[in-house]
Order: C-alpha cells, then sequence, then structure tokens
C-alpha cells in the first residue's frame, strides 16, 4: 500500500517531476505523458461508474480502475537489467479483457455499421475512455520507440479499448440503443 501523508512537495515546482526509480524528467517527458494520459483515463472512467446503472459492468469497471493504477505504476518505474518486484501489467489481466468481451459480445447481435460515440450518457462516457485509451496507446507505443516498456502494457491498452467500445454497446441495451454511422448521410 501507498501512504501519502502530504499531497504536495514543491518538487514540481520547477517543471520537473520524479519517477518511480527516482530519477527527475521534465514534466512534458514523453513516459509523464504517457502514465500521465492513463491517469485521465481512468478519471473519465470514474465519470462512466456515475453514469452507469449495471452492477456487472461497474464490476468491470472497478477491475479496469485498479489495473490503470497498476499499469500507471508500471509505467512509472523505468524497467532496468535485473529489476524484479516491482508491480508490472501481466498477461492474464490482458485474458481477462478478452475473456470480458467475449462475453458482453456473445450477448450482441453483429455490427452493420460503425457506432457513433452516444446512445445512453454511460455509454457516451465509455466512447470517450475508448478514445482516451487509444491515445494512451498511441503513447506508450512511442515511448516503446525510445525505451523499454513492458510489452503487456501495449496489449492491455489495446484491449481495453476494444473492451470500452463493446462496453458501451452493453449500457446502450446490448446495441439497441446505439448510433450507428450512415455514410454520407449529411451530404
Amino acid at each position: 500500500m501507498v501512504r501519502l501523508t502530504r499531497i504536495y512537495t514543491r518538487g514540481g515546482d520547477k517543471g520537473q517531476t520524479s519517477l518511480g526509480d527516482g530519477s527527475r524528467v521534465p514534466k512534458h517527458d514523453l513516459r509523464v505523458e504517457a502514465y500521465g494520459t492513463v491517469d485521465e483515463l481512468n478519471a473519465v472512467l470514474g465519470v462512466a461508474r456515475h453514469a452507469n446503472q449495471d452492477p456487472e459492468v461497474d464490476t468491470m469497471l472497478v477491475r479496469i480502475q485498479h489495473d490503470l493504477f497498476d499499469l500507471g505504476a508500471d509505467l512509472c518505474i523505468p524497467e532496468a537489467d535485473g529489476q524484479e518486484g516491482n508491480l508490472r501489467i501481466i498477461p492474464a489481466q490482458v485474458v481477462r479483457l478478452e475473456a470480458e468481451i467475449d462475453a458482453m459480445n456473445d450477448e450482441m447481435a453483429p455490427l452493420d455499421s460503425f457506432v457513433l460515440p452516444g446512445g445512453t450518457p454511460a455509454a457516451a462516457h465509455l466512447h470517450q475512455a475508448r478514445a482516451v485509451a487509444r491515445r494512451a496507446e498511441r503513447l506508450v507505443c512511442a515511448l516503446a520507440e525510445e525505451e523499454v516498456i513492458n510489452p503487456q502494457v501495449i496489449a492491455y491498452l489495446n484491449r481495453l479499448s476494444d473492451h470500452l467500445f463493446v462496453m458501451a454497446r452493453r449500457v446502450n441495451g446490448n446495441g439497441a440503443h446505439d448510433v450507428l454511422w450512415k455514410p454520407g448521410a449529411t451530404r
């Protein structure tokens, strides 16, 4: 567990922050951008939970929020040779997302069109979360080109955006309230 006795430290007043290994980097460092976007994603999921009325969806969202803190911790501590004991995303977390996607998707008719973000308020927030998850994934992929990162982080974020899409359809009455894209409809 983490114990926070002080919320402010003044350590970032000059535009730098500390990573989990104690190293100092600029606040605009790509690694900080990546885990900051994961934090933003977690906040959007908190709003989605507030709008959601499905207890099973809430249970999944709580697990995902915990996973995202794990993922942020994973990104916050750069990987080093021989380093053990740090919190890292593991394949089982990705597999769990896949199983949940499959279970939710089995309850829905196949799509005949792309889905516009919207429908119910909960679905709209989940679509927003999906878009933030994709941005986090892009930032992590850019970071992976520069530094060694846990590959399960990318897999998790990739699967999570799919999960959030399917979950948005679920809270839209298993797709009954989806707003389908009509190509060229506004010409």
